[in-house]
């Protein structure tokens, strides 16, 4: 009896939140509203911020859920979500908006799971990094909205087509044993993107992000990097070459997490398409230049994915409930996956967090570095690995341990002075001269291959 009648308890908690939240497509003017009263709501573990405007001078709002909203507290991760980066694909705008206000209710209701979530993650939620091809499309409406309308930025831009091209450069330094992580950029990328893309691409330089998820429409399947294919001599049809990443077993868990935490995106069969197990590589699936996903790999510490979560990119309000429901989980429990691999403090003989550190993980040809704090954090696979943190200046350290299936393992490193010091200045300075000539010899050329992403 006890049994049911928690059953029952639980069960209609889910109902009362189903119907606190309102199922409708929400304008701009609408969104900032609703993500106001999110704030409001839940004063003391959020914060909504601005990281800059549109072409029509749209703000580009993020909420944060945190215990201590606008501080970074070290050996926390920052995750992100980002959706409507293409106008007319608007269900990840109305999913993340729900999500916000899903997180603040069952935070206030003491739901443990989201408690614990809020307290141990900082989590930041952009619902629109396209307001204004939003505007365009949503005047059309569901039911006439066409395939491209409103999809680019008021520019006529796609945004997932806008990043500086990272892949190209990646390749070409592959040969000569080049980096594939934190790869410089070109000179003159400023005058080469969007005010939106610039905007994200400041925000995530500013912010040490671990783990992201970008929001589309137009398929039902979670893609991961690499985007673009080393070979792109053909571009009169798609391309379908399986390209990984260095973190490719990874980066396949994280898509299945949202798979199979999904109603029906793991089961494969989904808009006319089949995918196993509801993901795909993202150039085998056809090859993306100058996307999102395949820049925050390659110039961040952020591993990111790309959701297409819907057949009909602009779905009518009636199906919004349905679809809120078979992504609700999915949405908590890939938040949940910034909580695995190690983690810990790359400090100096007297205890003083060193930014920029470098942890290299042997056999995984990736680095990622240290934050401002001396913090790190490093998405691994259980199992045993060999981890080195290595700063300019001091002897590098190694050790081994493992990894379990749950919470992320701290290993902290302290680095001791290297006495016997190389001249910096001159190995730094040849590095930036070597990146640079590579970033002219290796020109990015756009594409405009693909439908969806």
């Amino acid at each position: 009896m006890a049994r049911w009648l928690r059953s029952l308890g639980g069960a209609l908690l889910l109902l009362e939140v189903a119907a606190a939240l309102s199922f409708l497509h929400h304008r701009y003017e609408e969104m900032v509203q609703a993500l106001f009263r999110v704030q409001s709501q839940c004063p003391y573990v959020t914060r909504i911020y601005s990281i800059g405007r549109s072409v029509e001078g749209r703000h580009l709002y993020v909420l944060e859920f945190s215990d201590y909203p606008g501080i970074h507290e070290p050996l926390e991760p920052e995750f992100k979500y980002v959706g409507n980066m293409h106008g007319n694909e608007v269900l990840g705008r109305e999913l993340l908006l729900q999500l916000s206000e899903f997180l603040c209710e069952e935070y206030r209701r003491g739901n443990e799971r989201i408690t614990h979530l809020i307290h141990d993650t900082r989590i930041h939620i952009m619902p629109s990094m396209n307001p204004d091809g939003y505007e365009v499309a949503a005047k059309q409406g569901p039911d006439s909205n066409g395939y491209l309308t409103g999809r680019n930025n008021a520019n006529g831009v796609d945004l997932n087509r806008n990043f500086p091209d990272l892949n190209t450069f990646m390749y070409y330094s592959g040969e000569i044993s080049g980096p594939n992580h934190h790869i410089p950029l070109p000179d003159n990328w400023k005058s080469q993107v969007e005010p939106e893309t610039l905007a994200v691409i400041q925000w995530i330089s500013s912010y040490n992000f671990v783990l992201s998820a970008n929001l589309h429409g137009g398929a039902v399947v979670a893609n991961y990097p690499y985007d673009k294919s080393q070979d792109q001599r053909f571009r009169s049809h798609r391309r379908t070459v399986n390209t990984p990443t260095p973190d490719d077993k990874l980066f396949q868990k994280l898509a299945k997490t949202y798979s199979y935490a999904h109603s029906w995106m793991h089961r494969g069969w989904n808009c006319g398409d089949y995918f196993a197990d509801g993901i795909t590589n993202g150039a085998s699936w056809y090859s993306l230049s100058k996307g999102m996903q395949d820049f925050n790999y390659l110039y961040t510490n952020c591993f990111e994915i790309t959701l297409e979560l819907s057949c009909n990119k602009f779905p009518p309000e009636e199906d919004l409930e349905r679809q809120w429901m078979a992504n609700r989980e999915a949405l908590v429990a890939f938040i949940e996956e910034v909580h695995q691999g190690i983690k810990g403090m790359v400090s100096d003989e007297n205890n003083n967090g060193i930014a920029g550190a470098v942890i290299s993980v042997q056999g995984i040809s990736h680095d990622i570095t240290s934050g401002d704090t001396g913090d790190y954090f490093r998405l691994l696979l259980p199992g045993t690995y060999t981890v080195t943190a290595s700063a300019e200046g001091y002897q590098p350290q190694t050790v081994t341990t493992t990894v379990g299936p749950a919470a992320a393992s701290l290993v902290h490193f302290q680095l001791k002075q290297d006495v016997v010091r190389k001249s910096p200045e001159r190995k730094a300075s040849g590095t930036r001269t070597n990146n640079k000539a590579l970033q002219k010899k290796v020109v990015p050329r756009a594409t405009r291959r693909g439908t969806q992403r």
